[in-house]
């Protein structure tokens, strides 16, 4: 029997407590290229947030309690384990050394001992075994301006540290050609972040038997241009090619570079405006893998995820022609794709109704690929039918340019809204600003919309996904484009001609940057939302250019148009600071913050928090205690999403 009752007081069985109950999620996969093993990197909240080692076969944990997979270069992590014949080599959070691990066995330190350096995106030479190249992030002087950011290779033998490329600012995705002769790696310079100029290097390897060590020398330059063209990912067919992306075209294409010839080329005849990588907030991820090797390129077959329309999409390409398929997939979400064997991957994958899972991929024996599920940390205990499905809508700015949102209907499958009555709604912002929404399932949106909610999401101006002038569409205009965008959204989706929205119960949240977007919103536009939440949200732009972390400490002299040092830019900073215009917000503003942010520290809350108070506003300020740039604890987790929601209860009086 279905029950009749006003939106957003349903009663939904996705209660904070299921959640977290089913929060481990999968945050990494690995593959042991020599034995072709399996093992994934599982987030659990329910141990305070650390992240577990896990083969794949049995789901049998690799280490006990004390031990966190987990690295904190550029702050964001990723990239944090490699296997290689049998031993799993992984970065520990709590002391930043990296550690050998056989299955059976306990961890043994192969870096010494040093707090100061942090250590990823792990590549093992492949014939000489003991050697492993690394990022290495080295914070011996911490001031954001002076830690130095290299490649490294660890000797496994004398459990030693040697440099091996620097100059730079900042390197990733370093990895071997098959006979261990060349290394291909991602460079970029400050202000760029990668995916504004990120450059593909490669340059011979030479190894010294005495000193069992390697050299790079002579390496040059690929792909990608300072501010111009980024270059990413890249990945080897055989010992004189690889793939990468680059988005010389406006979206990023898969090319190739071969060694003998000197030559990069694309391989579609034609560029696709869709992603073929997307931005590198982490460390390690990976979009494609060779499918079939070949005996040289002319036979030769890669497998991608894209990005289109806010989901994934698989694609076998073969290289001698150009030739691309689209693959049947039932996965939105596809993340961190590795090679098991020819014709087999494997991915975490998320559907629009189900969790993020392990997802091996078998295109070799099948007219159409066959996915198998190695292991669901997310599996749901709840029906489908409990499951708001996204609907991808493309509105317009004044401009007449495009604009993209994800909606989600409220859905439960026990209740309908009386006849007439527009539901309450959430517009969610991401962070980033450089990032995207998403399709695969969300829990927290399923937490509002199973309780009569709508959940907009906002792709903004400025968004990833959706190719490079897109993203540019940010550039210079942060706290314009974004915070403009997100009340076009609103209004639209609320006027007659979708009438999906009640315009006088929307709120606005958002997280990190969106978190700015949330508190910029309300000051420039102060009657567009009834309410707002800011998680871990910037308040004071100039402060943030001051004290922010290495990997984003220039970042905003692109968004903002210049650095904060030259005075005329310094006036754009304060102006578009809502520590500074706090007295315009009107609409009661829920901020939540943990107290060990590196990236966006307590005080842009504690001052926006006084601002708003000094000019008689309406907020309410939690504080996490021993969380960071985000809630990675259960309790944190269960108690920031309840407190969100009985705070749009008691502002809209749904319970009264």
């Amino acid at each position: 029997m279905v029950t009749t009752a006003s939106y957003g007081t349903w009663k939904s069985p996705i209660t904070a407590d299921s959640i977290i109950e089913n929060s481990a999620s999968i945050d990494d996969v690995i593959v042991d290229p020599v034995t072709s093993a399996i093992y994934h990197i599982e987030s659990r909240p329910n141990e305070g947030g650390r992240n577990v080692l896990i083969k794949t076969e049995g789901n049998t944990d690799l280490f006990g309690e004390g031990w966190n997979c987990r690295t904190g270069v550029e702050e964001y992590g990723g990239g944090a384990a490699t296997a290689h014949n049998g031993v799993i080599y992984f970065s520990n959070f709590k002391d930043g050394r990296v550690y050998a691990l056989k299955e059976g066995g306990q961890p043994e330190a192969i870096t010494p001992e040093n707090s100061a350096q942090r250590f990823a995106d792990f590549a093992i030479h492949p014939t000489q075994n003991h050697i492993i190249v690394a990022v290495l992030e080295d914070h011996t002087q911490p001031e954001p301006a002076n830690v130095v950011t290299s490649l490294c290779f660890i000797n496994t033998h004398t459990k030693t540290v040697h440099p091996l490329v620097s100059g730079v600012d900042f390197y990733a995705a370093p990895a071997f050609s098959p006979d261990g002769n060349h290394l291909v790696w991602q460079q970029w310079k400050h202000p760029d972040m990668p995916w504004e100029g990120g450059e593909i290097h490669v340059g011979p390897v030479t190894y010294n038997a005495s000193s069992q060590s390697i050299s790079v020398t002579n390496s040059h330059h690929v792909a990608g241009k300072h501010s111009e063209a980024s270059a990413a990912y890249p990945f080897w067919i055989n010992n004189d090619t690889f793939v990468f992306t680059v988005d010389v075209s406006g979206f990023q294409n898969p090319w190739t570079y071969t060694l003998s010839t000197k030559k990069s080329a694309p391989i579609l005849p034609q560029p696709r405006d869709e992603e073929f990588s997307l931005p590198g907030w982490q460390l390690g991820a990976s979009y494609g893998v060779v499918a079939h090797p070949g005996d040289d390129t002319t036979h030769s077959t890669v497998l991608f995820s894209a990005f289109k329309d806010g989901r994934s999409r698989l694609y076998l390409l073969t290289l001698h022609s150009g030739a691309i398929e689209e693959l049947a997939c039932p996965y939105v979400a596809i993340a961190n794709v590795r090679r098991v064997a020819d014709g087999h991957v494997v991915f975490v994958g998320g559907k629009v109704d189900e969790g993020a899972t392990l997802v091996q991929c078998s295109v070799k024996d099948y007219a159409a690929p066959h996915f198998t599920v190695l292991s669901g940390a997310t599996k749901s205990s709840f029906s489908p039918a409990f499951f708001s499905k996204p609907q991808s809508i493309t509105l317009h700015t004044d401009e007449k340019e495009p604009l993209y949102v994800l909606y989600y209907p409220p859905t439960n499958p026990e209740y309908e809204a009386p006849e007439g009555e527009r539901p309450p709604a959430i517009v969610s912002v991401h962070g980033g600003p450089t990032s995207h929404e998403r399709q695969g399932l969300k829990m927290t949106v399923q937490y509002f919309t199973s309780r009569g909610w709508a959940w907009i999401g906002v792709d903004y101006g400025g968004s990833s996904g959706h190719g490079r002038k897109y993203i540019e569409r940010l550039k210079g205009n942060w706290g314009v484009v974004d915070t403009r965008d997100c009340v076009l959204a609103a209004q639209q989706l609320a006027s007659a001609s979708h009438a999906l929205i009640d315009p006088k119960r929307t709120a606005i949240r958002g997280g990190s940057s969106g978190g700015y977007t949330v508190l910029e919103t309300l000051c420039l536009y102060p009657d567009a939302f009834a309410a707002g939440t800011s998680l871990y949200g910037i308040s004071d732009l100039v402060k943030l250019a001051e004290f922010t972390h290495k990997f984003e400490s220039q970042y905003m002299a692109k968004l903002l148009g210049g650095f904060v040092t030259d005075e005329k830019v310094r006036k754009v900073y304060v102006e578009r600071s809502p520590v500074n215009n706090a007295g315009r917000i009107r609409s009661p503003l829920l901020i939540e913050q943990g107290s060990l942010d590196a990236v966006v520290p307590p005080a842009q809350a504690e001052d926006i928090v006084k601002s708003i108070k000094a000019n008689g506003g309406s907020v309410e300020y939690v504080v996490f205690e021993g969380e960071g740039h985000g809630w990675r604890k259960a309790e944190n987790i269960k108690a920031a999403l309840e407190k969100e929601r009985e705070f749009y209860e008691r502002i809209f009086k749904l319970n009264a």
